[in-house]
């Protein structure tokens, strides 16, 4: 009988290679950003920084807002997928749902320099601390929806802070 792994560790260590072979597991992983350490969900971010400049901000609204429904429910699938396979339901390496909440938030601020890096230290002061009711969320709902139903509630804190800032400064 294999050994028993309790769910938080992970049974295998992912690898370039091993992401490589299947989509689900790129995407979950960020296109990679999510194997840099430390702090793979500020790589996961920062990747999403530079795909929002390069390609996705550069679309129609409508477009957007397909990309962001689409990635989310795709996102739901290959988080929950990918998660299963390592024995790591909300595996660190997984930061899907930090691109897909970052470009939610970057969807609703100006594209200036300034306004983007607040937006970006106010959604990963929000992913990191988890304040009520994200960390009840967290706990609660599980597989690939509660891996990307929390950054989604924090990019939903971020922006409401970036809005009475902005409401403040004016």
């Amino acid at each position: 009988m294999p050994p028993r792994h309790p769910p938080s560790v992970p049974r295998l260590l992912p690898t370039p290679h091993w992401m490589r072979q299947r989509l689900a597991r790129i995407v979950a992983f960020g296109f990679g950003s999510g194997l840099l350490r430390p702090a793979p969900g500020t790589w996961g971010t920062l990747a999403a920084w530079l795909l929002w400049v390069i390609a996705v901000g550069h679309l129609a609204p409508w477009g957007i807002a397909l990309v962001l429904i689409l990635g989310f429910a795709y996102g739901v699938w290959a988080c929950d997928t990918v998660g299963r396979e390592l024995g790591a339901p909300d595996h660190g390496g997984m930061v899907w749902d930090e691109i897909i909440a970052f470009w939610l938030v970057l969807a609703f601020v100006p594209g200036d320099l300034f306004a983007q890096a607040l937006a970006f230290v106010l959604f990963r002061a929000f992913d990191v601390v988890k304040p009520a009711p994200i960390r009840q969320i967290d706990r609660r709902v599980k597989g690939g929806l509660g891996v990307m139903l929390d950054d989604i509630l924090a990019a939903g804190y971020a922006l409401l802070v970036y809005a009475i800032i902005v409401w403040i400064a004016h």
